[in-house]
C-alpha cells in the first residue's frame, strides 16, 4: 500500500516506518522540519514531505495517490488552548484524507473511562471522534501506558523507582492501569492498515496484566535487580504537586509530567476486547508487563534504544536555526571563543566531542552544570537529566541534557541549540581540524542571542563564571581526547607482545 504516516519522528512513529517497510508497504512521511530526517536510518527508503497539520495547504501534496493514513500526532502539554489546535489539526487531516480519497485512516488515541476526562485524555479522544466521523473509514485504537525502552511512560516509572527507596505518593498509585508493550501496539497499528473499509471504530488495547500503578513500580524494581518499594498513598498530593515532584526527581520535565499524572488519576483498563475478532494477537501472544519491563532494560542496557520521548519537541524552545555569522550584522550577539591544540588525532578529539553530556558530563564544574539543570527544573525546563538517547553516538536532532543536536558534521562539527529556559537564544559549537604538524586544533564558541534588557543582565552576571566554567571544559576535553590517544597506543602495544 501506499502509506503516509503524520508524527514519523515521534516515540511510536520513529518505529512504525521500519516495520510498514518490512511488511513491503511504499511509505511517506510528513514532517515540519526535514532536518530531522537527516540521521534516521530508514530516511533513504521513504518519500519525505515538508508540511504542518495546521496547514492545510501543506496536506494536499502529502495525501496525493495515499491509500492508508497513519495519524500518530499529539502536543502533550502543550501551551494556550492545545485542544482546540489538536481538533483543527484533526480536521484538517479528515477534509485531505477525504478529497484525496484514501481508504483508511489508523489514529493511536489513548484508553480512557467514561465520564469526565483531563484535558490531555480529552482531546485524545476528541481527535479520534473526529477522524471516525470523517467519511474515510478509521481505526482509532485506544492504547494503555505504553512500556517500551524510552518511552514517557517507562521512564517515568524507572527513575521514580531507581531514585526514591520508600515513596510517598499520590492516591492514584491505587488505580488499575492495563499497560501494553510497545511491540504489541506496533503490531496492532500494522495490521490495522488493512483492515475492510466496513470498519469504522475505535478498539481498546492493552496487555494480559491489569496492575495498580505502585504494582507496575515495584514490577519494574524486581526486573532492575532491586528492592521492592515502600507506597505510601497520600490524598494530600494533587496532580499538580506530583508533576511538581516528578519534574524534580525524574528526567520528565514539567509539561510532560502534567498530562501523564493527571490522565493517571483514573481506571485505565479496556472495556472491550474486539480487536481479537478482526486482528489476531501477536505470535507468541501479548507480551506481559515485567517481560516489556525486561526487554526494555536489555535495549537500554545494549544501547539499541530506536526512538525516544527524549526526542519530542520542547514546547517553549528556541527551534529556529542558527542565522549564519554574516546575517548577525545588525544584531547583539555574545560570543565566548576557546581554542586549543592538542596532540591527540582528530578521531581520538572527535570521540571525546560526541561522547559529551549524559554519564560522560560537561568536563568542567560538574557541581555548577548540576546547578544550572536544577535551576532549569524548578522553572519548568528540561534540565541535565534527560540525559541522551545512545552513549557513544549522536544525530541531528538528538536531545543532549538541556541542549538539542542542531548539525553535526561527523568527525569535524557539533552544533547544539540551548532548550534550557534562557532570556534569549543560545547556542554551542564544538569542532575539530587536523593541525599542521601533527595533532588537531579544537574550537569551542558559545553563542548568545539576548532578548531585552533581561537577556543583557543575564549574560553578564554569568561572565565571570563562564570564564572559568568554558575555559575548564576547554582544557578538560583536550586532556581527556590525549588520555584516549595514549591507552590506545598502549593497548596496541600490549597487543603486539602478547602476539
Amino acid at each position: 500500500m501506499r502509506i503516509l504516516v503524520t508524527g514519523a519522528t515521534g516515540y511510536i512513529g520513529g518505529r512504525l516506518v521500519p516495520k510498514l517497510l518490512e511488511a513491503g508497504h511504499e511509505v511517506r512521511v510528513l514532517v515540519r522540519d526535514t532536518a530531522k530526517m537527516r540521521d534516521v536510518p530508514w530516511a533513504d527508503q521513504v518519500e519525505i514531505v515538508k508540511g504542518d497539520l495546521g496547514d492545510p495547504a501543506s496536506l494536499v501534496d502529502a495525501v496525493d495517490g495515499i491509500e492508508a493514513l497513519y495519524y500518530l500526532v499529539h502536543g502533550m502539554g502543550g501551551s494556550g488552548d492545545f485542544e482546540q489546535a489538536e481538533r483543527e489539526s484533526a480536521m484538517n487531516v479528515a477534509r485531505a484524507a477525504l478529497a484525496a480519497d484514501v481508504r483508511r485512516i489508523v489514529y493511536l488515541g489513548g484508553l480512557h473511562p467514561d465520564g469526565e476526562l483531563s484535558p490531555h485524555l480529552r482531546s485524545r479522544a476528541e481527535v479520534g471522534r473526529i477522524l471516525i466521523r470523517s467519511g474515510v473509514p478509521t481505526v482509532a485504537l485506544q492504547a494503555g501506558v505504553v512500556i517500551g525502552s524510552g518511552s514517557a511512560a517507562f521512564e517515568m516509572i524507572r527513575h521514580l523507582t531507581d531514585v526514591l527507596p520508600y515513596m510517598p505518593a499520590p492516591k492514584w498509585v491505587r488505580n488499575f492501569i492495563q499497560p501494553i508493550a510497545v511491540r504489541d501496539v506496533l503490531h496492532y497499528l500494522v495490521e490495522a492498515a488493512e483492515l475492510p473499509p466496513e470498519v469504522n471504530r475505535t478498539f481498546d488495547i492493552g496487555g494480559p496484566d491489569v496492575l495498580r500503578y505502585g504494582q507496575m513500580m515495584n514490577g519494574y524494581a524486581l526486573e532492575a535487580g532491586l528492592k521492592q518499594r515502600a507506597i505510601a498513598a497520600l490524598p494530600v498530593l494533587t496532580p499538580w504537586l506530583a508533576s511538581q515532584w516528578v519534574n524534580l526527581v525524574t528526567p520528565i520535565p514539567r509539561r510532560l509530567a502534567i498530562p501523564i499524572i493527571a490522565s493517571l488519576q483514573y481506571d485505565c483498563v479496556i472495556h472491550e476486547h474486539d480487536i481479537a475478532n478482526y486482528i489476531p494477537a501477536p505470535e507468541g501472544g501479548l507480551t506481559p508487563y515485567r517481560t516489556a519491563v525486561r526487554l526494555a532494560l536489555g535495549r537500554m542496557r545494549d544501547g539499541e534504544v530506536e526512538t525516544s520521548w527524549l526526542n519530542s519537541s520542547v514546547e517553549g524552545a528556541p527551534a529556529n536555526l542558527l542565522p549564519s555569522d554574516p546575517d548577525w550584522t545588525g544584531h547583539t550577539v555574545y560570543l565566548d571563543l576557546k581554542e586549543k591544540h592538542t596532540d591527540a588525532s582528530p578521531e581520538d578529539l572527535w570521540a571525546v566531542i560526541e561522547g559529551i553530556g549524559g554519564d560522560n558530563g560537561w568536563y568542567s564544574l560538574p557541581v555548577a552544570w548540576a546547578a544550572r539543570g536544577v535551576l532549569d527544573k524548578l522553572v519548568g525546563g528540561v534540565g541535565l537529566r534527560r540525559g541522551r538517547r545512545h552513549a557513544e553516538t549522536l544525530n541531528s536532532g538528538d536531545a543532549l541534557d538541556f541542549w538539542r543536536v542542531e548539525e553535526i558534521r561527523r568527525g569535524s562539527f557539533l552544533r547544539l541549540r540551548a532548550e534550557m529556559k534562557l532570556p534569549g537564544r543560545a547556542w554551542l559549537e564544538l569542532s575539530v581540524e587536523p593541525a599542521l604538524g601533527g595533532g588537531s586544533d579544537y574550537r569551542q564558541r558559545a553563542i548568545f542571542f539576548p532578548q531585552g534588557l533581561g537577556g543583557r543582565l543575564y549574560w553578564f552576571s554569568i561572565l565571570p563564571f563562564h570564564g572559568i566554567i568554558f575555559n575548564s571544559m576547554a582544557t578538560k576535553i583536550t586532556q581527556t581526547a590525549e588520555a584516549r590517544a595514549e591507552k590506545s597506543v598502549l593497548g596496541g602495544e600490549e597487543k603486539v607482545i602478547a602476539a
